[in-house]
């Protein structure tokens, strides 16, 4: 969810083409807990009070992450294919994160289109399986997708 704002300007660029579009929601409405608003960024929030290890199975910040998890599934089973937006992080051009990884495993399951905006960096280890899985790469033009 670190590249929503780039997410909104893909959407509108293939809503322009006619393409009908669902994103992500950052958060359905975050506990106050987490800020209380729609821009929650779990992974953000996470790193920023004490790492991983610090929040145990059954603290709800893992309720609410299973739940933009199945939020983002519910997304791939409505559509006919699927739009990895993968810009630099961390230093690394192309990333795709854990989150990203699974959706484009579910993905490939349910023989969607798999479409990935940029190329995906060597740096990461499951490239390979990625790359399995047939994906579209649009080298940076998200207009090549029909």
């Amino acid at each position: 969810m670190a590249f929503h704002a780039e997410m909104e300007a893909a959407r509108d660029t293939l809503l322009a083409h006619g393409h009908e579009v669902k994103i992500p929601e950052l958060a359905k409405e975050a506990p106050e807990e987490f800020g209380g608003d729609k821009k929650v960024y779990f992974g953000k929030y996470i790193e920023e009070h004490g790492g991983i290890d610090a929040f145990p199975p059954e603290h709800a910040v893992w309720e609410h992450k299973r739940g933009a998890i199945i939020d983002h599934f519910e997304k791939i089973e409505w559509a006919d294919a699927i739009l990895v937006v993968n810009p630099e992080k961390r230093g690394i051009p192309g990333y795709v994160g854990g989150n990203t990884l699974i959706e484009i495993g579910v993905a490939f399951c349910k023989e969607r289109d798999i479409y990935i905006l940029n190329n995906i960096s060597s740096e990461l280890s499951y490239k390979q399986e990625i790359i399995a899985m047939k994906p579209v790469m649009l080298e940076g033009d998200i207009t090549k997708i029909a």
